[in-house]
């Protein structure tokens, strides 16, 4: 019995840390010419639609990426502060009582990149390896 239990836990831990391993660094990405200074906090108020605008005060649209993604949950969880299912739930809200729309979804790192690169009001995320010159990485503390 204690084998098996011992077992178990093994394993647990093994997923735990592999899952950990797997996870993305998620970083901020905004137009070039955006030279605001972005915190976590005006992030998560951009995302959660509290806030519309950067702290320049330039309009700020924030671009999502599909529920399904990776890189969205890491972003929820670490940036929001919130799962991906808490994130959905709150929109759902929002939009059910007319008070706000959710950011435009895109299906994956590369399609934020375009989005923001097209728009000096974006602001996506997305893992560090994708970035690329199109855009600006900024890390959100």
């Amino acid at each position: 019995m204690l084998k098996k239990h011992l077992f178990r836990g093994c394993i647990a831990l093994m997923v735990a840390l592999s899952a950990h391993v797997a996870m993305a660094d998620v970083v901020m990405v905004v137009h070039p010419s955006n030279s605001d200074a972005i915190d976590a906090k005006v992030v998560k108020r951009i995302f959660l639609g509290k806030e519309k605008k950067f702290p320049g005060g330039s309009d700020a649209t924030p671009i999502n990426q599909v529920a399904e993604s990776s890189v969205r949950g890491e972003f929820d969880d670490s940036v929001i502060g919130r799962s991906s299912a808490q994130v959905s739930a709150h929109w759902s809200k929002l939009v059910f009582t007319g008070k706000g729309v959710p950011p435009a979804e895109v299906a994956d790192d590369a399609a934020v990149i375009a989005a923001v690169a097209a728009d000096p009001t974006a602001i996506g995320y997305v893992d560090s390896a994708s970035v690329t010159g199109a855009v600006k990485a900024i890390q959100v503390q």
